[in-house]
């Protein structure tokens, strides 16, 4: 009875949201302007609508298994279990839901974080907890060494730690979308649970940096999308360097040190062990990563491409030295498009961070240029609807373009030009929630509305949470923004 009466409290706010909101508005209109404050506070209660409403309908069972997709119109939830990346798309809508709150404590609207800053953090726990379902162990041999892992799975095992992680079971990049926001989850909640897991996948997916010297005893670099692949992501690269600066800067003034693995440079085959300041290890890897990225990945049109093409076949094969076995360097094949929202993002977030810790302009200046060059790229004016702009929502795109829009408000403290973009994402999701909000839901197109064949109306669980970690993002920012 207590279990059902908890699901009942936390899921009761989802309750009141749907029935003030029965229906979609199809008429509408711009709601008039907002003050900053007052939009601040409607942005934070949309976020909290949204999630409140995904919660009960995509995840089921003490053990919170997440169905991919569900249907408000037929109120049907898909057999198709949500993976890793999915799941995590829920945890990062609570973390900005949390950020959101805890930025209106700041600015004295106690109330509403006293409401509901104390269930948020729980969910974050229950989430934390069970994401064990998708984790397993295995061992790998990498550049360096051969050790076991305990790392997060693409796809949920029957039981906590009983994922299968094995070969192309598991991707670094999913691991640094959790390294970040377990991270977060640390900023917000002091819990070192979080930190510990952070630091130990960000070890893992280190590992993973192609460390292999070329002819002039130079790091060939890169992180390959995952321990069994040659190919060389953005995604698996970009994503990191935001978090690792967080880790830097944490440990800045800290005497904590971390040893680590490495090929000597001179004879180009030697693995040796070495020692370093944690905040200066984190802070030279965040920058390794950024400048490889750059200097491989950058298009003509100032955008990111999304991959360096490597031969798959070369992904396990390994050399022996010393009597040792490790991972052989596997040629690139050539830079790959197109060109997707979230790398230009995860580089813009790394640069506007890389600029605060390290005052270096360099950062600064490519974050003008990504800033300008990413909204000329994928923001199409009109092409939709007259006065709004239209992002690519093919594929995973929707979650895809939140994490630009993020970055675009990690950018404002230092680029007051990214106004207008922040502001994009905000009227298309405003022209979403007046026009079809439905049920505690957005449909995929927010400026086009859900399909007249209600069969067709699912979403994918990860687009209701970026709807809501969007709306969360912009409330902080609306609070923040005159102080920056």
């Amino acid at each position: 009875m207590k279990k059902f009466l908890i699901i009942f409290l936390y899921i009761l706010p989802a309750i009141i949201a749907c029935s003030e909101n029965p229906e979609p508005d199809n008429g509408g209109g711009n709601p008039g302007t907002i003050t900053s404050p007052d939009l601040a506070e409607q942005n934070i209660r949309r976020a909290m609508q949204l999630v409140d409403s995904a919660v009960p309908a995509h995840f089921s069972g003490e053990g919170m298994a997440m169905a991919r997709y569900y249907n408000p119109y037929t109120n049907i939830r898909s057999e198709e279990k949500g993976s890793i990346w999915m799941y995590t798309s829920a945890i990062e809508a609570v973390n900005a839901v949390l950020h959101g709150l805890s930025a209106h404590r700041e600015k004295g609207n106690r109330e509403l974080y006293d409401k509901n800053y104390a269930r948020y953090t729980q969910l974050l726990k229950n989430l934390y907890e069970n994401a064990a379902y998708y984790s397993g162990t295995f061992t790998l041999t990498s550049y360096t060494q051969t050790r076991q892992w305990t790392v997060y799975g693409v796809n949920r095992g029957g039981s906590k730690g009983a994922a299968n992680v094995e070969a192309r079971e598991n991707v670094y990049d999913d691991q640094e979308w959790l390294i970040r926001e377990f991270f977060e989850a640390y900023r917000l909640t002091s819990d070192n649970v979080y930190l510990q897991q952070a630091e130990y996948l960000a070890e893992y997916v280190l590992d993973g940096w192609d460390c292999t010297r070329d002819n002039n005893g130079n790091e060939h670099g890169g992180i390959t999308w995952g321990p069994a692949y040659a190919t060389k992501h953005s995604c698996s690269n970009g994503p990191l360097i935001s978090p690792l600066v967080w880790l830097a800067e944490y440990y800045k003034g800290k005497p904590d040190e971390i040893t680590y693995r490495y090929i000597d440079p001179v004879d180009k085959r030697t693995r040796k062990t070495a020692t370093a300041q944690k905040s200066d290890y984190y802070l030279d890897f965040a920058k390794k990563i950024y400048a490889w990225q750059k200097g491989c990945l950058l298009t003509a049109d100032g955008v990111y491409n999304d991959l360096i093409g490597g031969d798959n076949n070369l992904a396990d094969k390994v050399e022996i030295i010393d009597g040792q076995p490790y991972r052989v360097y596997a040629p690139a094949q050539g830079s790959a498009g197109p060109p997707i929202s979230y790398n230009s993002g995860s580089m813009l977030s790394g640069a506007a961070d890389l600029y605060r810790a390290t005052g270096d302009n360099m950062y600064l200046e490519d974050a003008k240029k990504l800033s300008d060059a990413s909204f000329k790229y994928f923001a199409k004016l009109g092409a939709t609807l007259s006065g709004y702009y239209t992002y690519d929502i093919n594929g995973f795109r929707n979650w895809f373009n939140g994490v630009l829009m993020r970055a675009y408000t990690d950018t404002y403290p230092s680029y007051k030009n990214v106004d207008t973009c922040i502001e994009s994402f905000q009227r298309n999701l405003d022209y979403g929630y007046d026009h079809f909000f439905y049920k505690g839901f957005l449909p995929i197109n927010l400026l086009v509305g859900w399909s007249r064949e209600n069969n067709n109306n699912r979403i994918e669980g990860m687009f209701t949470f970026a709807f809501a970690a969007e709306y969360a993002v912009l409330a902080k920012y609306e609070l923040e923004k005159t102080n920056k």
